[in-house]
């Protein structure tokens, strides 16, 4: 009876270890292309035993209207900081006590509390950065680079790559008007928007992943560009041939963040995750890899003498004075869209 008492025991044993393993916790990620070491995954996967499903974005637009429409339930997001403040003011996003993660107080203290999120209760910073302007030393005069005017100059008709974005271009021209990049009157998006149309002539292309080859290859002169993108031409390109600059009337400070959409099926998880992800030497890996900036205080005090010469990889307060973070523009939006598709139809 004992004997089989212990077999029948053993073989509960076996069909719930089974059972356990049919159905480990698969973590479903939802990301920005080419915006992690991979590699990093795998090592989350071996220490907690659970599975990460990754997937990637391409812009902000596109990662909400995937959560919006609901069908995929995704653990854990990295929007930007304006469609941050979006999602919370429509209840997508759950909230957490961001204090209580073990690795929180390695996020530098300017990094907390921003407008998008001000009391911490949805999001931990994940990467930061500006937009700016790239170029070779070789074809410009760098005098001219201290002002977005520049991209408005004859001198350097068919040499200018725009980005190809919405609110990346309008802030160019909002900024060279000075306007604020957040501009919600119609009067100075009209002006902007004529700005951007009259420069078509001058632009060589509107632009996204590309900048890099294009600069590299020198068919371009200047690049309006994602500061860590910049910093991979000037890291490959060498600094005594290329340059990066944010422009004295201002620009975009940008701030991409981990989040918990609403209904997230593993919560515990994704928190697990998130902290992870802010542990000093996995934000380390995660920069040297993807070489944007980092919020994490500590990995940056153990960046590479590499990283940390990079300009701009790091300015100052008084370097950052007038730029500006783009908050949500809620229904003046639609002006916004329409002002772009006659940009681009011209």
């Amino acid at each position: 009876m004992k004997k089989m008492l212990l077999m029948l025991l053993m073989g509960l044993m076996l069909v719930t270890a089974t059972a356990c393993g049919e159905k480990q916790v698969v973590l479903n990620v939802y990301n920005w292309g080419d915006y992690i070491d991979e590699t990093i995954l795998d090592d989350f996967e071996a220490e907690y035993g659970i599975k990460v499903n990754y997937e990637m974005f391409a812009s902000n637009e596109d990662m909400y209207v995937k959560i919006k429409q609901g069908g995929t339930k995704y653990d854990v997001a990295f929007p930007s900081d304006y469609m941050i403040e979006k999602m919370i003011k429509e209840d997508m996003l759950e909230s957490f006590d961001a204090a209580s993660l073990e690795n929180y107080p390695y996020i530098g203290e300017k990094f907390k509390g921003l407008s998008y999120d001000p009391d911490n209760q949805y999001s931990v910073p994940y990467l930061w950065g500006t937009v700016g302007m790239v170029y070779n030393k070789d074809m410009v005069d760098e005098a001219d680079m201290k002002s977005w005017d520049v991209l408005f100059n004859e001198k350097y008709k068919g040499q200018i790559l725009m980005y190809d974005s919405q609110r990346d271009a309008l802030a160019v021209a909002f900024k060279t008007l000075g306007y604020s990049l957040n501009s919600t009157d119609p009067k100075e998006l009209e002006a902007a928007k004529q700005l951007l149309i009259n420069q078509k002539d001058l632009v060589l292309a509107y632009v996204t992943d590309n900048v890099k080859g294009i600069m590299l290859s020198e068919e371009a002169a200047i690049g309006v560009d994602y500061s860590g993108d910049a910093f991979m031409i000037l890291l490959e390109g060498g600094l005594d041939k290329f340059g990066y600059v944010v422009p004295e009337e201002g620009s975009n400070m940008w701030f991409d963040a981990m989040v918990i959409p609403k209904g997230a099926e593993h919560v515990e998880e994704a928190k697990l995750f998130i902290d992870y992800m802010s542990r000093p030497d996995v934000a380390l890996k995660n920069v040297e890899y993807v070489q944007y900036s980092t919020p994490n205080v500590e990995a940056v005090k153990n960046l590479s003498d590499e990283l940390k010469s990079i300009p701009y990889a790091y300015p100052s307060d008084e370097e950052l004075d007038n730029c500006e973070v783009f908050v949500d523009p809620g229904t003046f939006v639609e002006e916004y869209n329409k002002a772009w598709v006659e940009i681009k139809a011209n």
